[in-house]
């Protein structure tokens, strides 16, 4: 089986699942306009990469999947609520996501803070109700906690916005920690989980570490890469958002032929990180060779 395939397969035999899922749990908010607002960024589609990271490492590692949706709804319910927040007229003001209009402008901005608020709030009940023994429950919800807040994703936005519009760019340096935070710590929170769930050994736990930081910088590397050069409609969002905003990507600091050798160097940071891996891990190859 090629690697488009063998993904695709892997994707569609746990993703369609997981949505529904999400959306029933969803559904259950004790009020209707909230669950339509946190029903309608969810069912909005996406990549669902963070939640297939923690399919695929977990099944790479050994372990059962099928129990795993829980672990999984949470870490894209955390996702979700970022974006919802990102759009809102005080971060990003955009009006488009995935190629609908943005919660606040579905609903209104009140609305989509709560559907956020509650998205967020909601994803450490999952996590925590996992059907795991209860060690693993705890760590689970440590690296989701860590992956998604002030040492991690919530840092790496406070960053984004000090150093948007301002006259002095980031360095490289400041780039690259930047978005290991904004992007790369739920992206890492993602592996870890799923390595969680398996029990893994050191070696293979620093393995599976140093593949997330690579792909984590190599994923935000493409979407600078494809905020430049493609269209809203193959975007899904408003395309030349970055530029427009004063934002700082790699594009804006390397041009596009620079970020396009560190986004080959970074992929190739990945792969041979998979390869120290105890065991193969074709899935997790195929999921780098989409950044390609």
């Amino acid at each position: 089986m090629n690697q488009s395939k063998r993904i695709k397969a892997f994707a569609d035999e746990h993703i369609p699942a997981l949505t529904e899922f999400m959306l029933a749990y969803a559904r259950q908010a004790h009020q209707p306009r909230l669950a339509d607002a946190m029903s309608y960024s969810l069912a909005a589609g996406g990549k669902r990469l963070r939640p297939l990271l923690v399919y695929a490492v977990a099944a790479t590692m050994g372990a059962d999947t099928t129990q795993l949706d829980h672990v999984a709804a949470a870490i894209e319910y955390v996702h979700t609520y970022s974006l919802i927040h990102d759009d809102l007229p005080a971060m990003d003001d955009a009006d488009l996501r995935r190629g609908h209009a943005s919660n606040h402008v579905q609903f209104d901005e009140a609305t989509a803070i709560l559907a956020g608020d509650a998205l967020l709030t909601d994803a450490f009940a999952l996590v925590s109700g996992a059907p795991q023994p209860a060690t693993v429950r705890v760590a689970l919800t440590s690296q989701l906690a860590v992956g998604a807040g002030s040492r991690g994703m919530v840092a790496g936005q406070m960053m984004d916005i000090a150093a948007t519009g301002s006259s002095t760019p980031l360095t490289r340096g400041q780039l690259v920690r930047m978005h290991a935070h904004k992007t790369g710590a739920l992206l890492l929170a993602a592996v870890r989980m799923g390595a969680t769930v398996a029990t893994v050994s050191d070696a293979d736990d620093e393995a599976l570490d140093d593949f997330a930081t690579a792909f984590g910088l190599a994923f935000q590397i493409r979407d600078d890469i494809n905020d430049a050069t493609k269209s809203s409609t193959e975007l899904g969002k408003t395309a030349g958002h970055d530029e427009t905003a004063g934002k700082n990507t790699y594009v804006s600091l390397l041009g596009i032929d620079g970020a396009t050798k560190a986004l080959a160097k970074q992929m190739r940071s990945a792969h041979l990180a998979l390869e120290r891996l105890s065991v193969p891990a074709p899935l997790l190859e195929d999921i780098v060779a989409m950044l390609g």
